[in-house]
């Protein structure tokens, strides 16, 4: 699902008719991939597993690393035990999304071998839908996207006309990402 609709877009650039319908909507998925690979994170949540290593432990402390968690719904020790949602907790505690999984006290992350790995089955994404802000910054760069369609600014470096005139290229509009910018993982 993407963070917008085609009719928010078309009715955020003033489109009553069908005829671009697929180039918006590949302007919609183009935008929303480019807000997730600058920001790092995914806005919609998605049930998958994911899987952890030794690694990614510190203690009673597993650490998610890039991923953002909702909730768990299978957790698996790295000796195929499953452990049951009353021993650990998600950090922190009253915010999403969640980074890591702490282990309750009488419990250890164990392996049976370097191979073994922690399975963890759950709703994954920063949030169940895309936060305000973030379906804004898609639209608007959606719509930057769809009227680069007609632009002759498929040059990357100023140009200098006859009359000595300085035409500068395209630049996606800044206020898109200063808007997203908060988000940005950092790790």
């Amino acid at each position: 699902m993407a963070y917008t609709i085609l009719a928010d877009l078309k009715a955020y650039l003033d489109i009553s008719v069908t005829t671009d319908d697929t180039l918006l909507t590949a302007c919609i998925t183009r935008a929303q991939a480019m807000l997730e690979a600058r920001i790092g994170r995914v806005f919609e949540a998605a049930t998958a597993t994911n899987y952890f290593h030794v690694e990614d432990i510190d203690g009673k402390e597993l650490w998610l690393g890039s991923y953002d968690l909702l909730t768990v719904t299978t957790l698996i020790n790295g000796n195929g035990t499953v452990i049951d949602a009353a021993n650990f907790r998600l950090e922190p505690r009253n915010f999403t999304p969640k980074f890591l999984i702490k282990l309750d006290s009488a419990y250890s992350w164990e392996f049976t071998d370097g191979d073994s790995e922690i399975s963890v089955a759950g709703t994954w994404g920063y949030s169940a839908t895309a936060p305000g802000d973030i379906v804004q910054a898609c639209i608007r760069l959606s719509s930057y996207l769809y009227r680069q369609k007609g632009s002759n600014s498929d040059f990357d470096r100023p140009i200098v006309t006859g009359d000595g005139v300085t035409i500068m290229p395209s630049d996606i509009p800044r206020d898109i990402f200063k808007t997203v910018d908060h988000y940005i993982r950092r790790i």
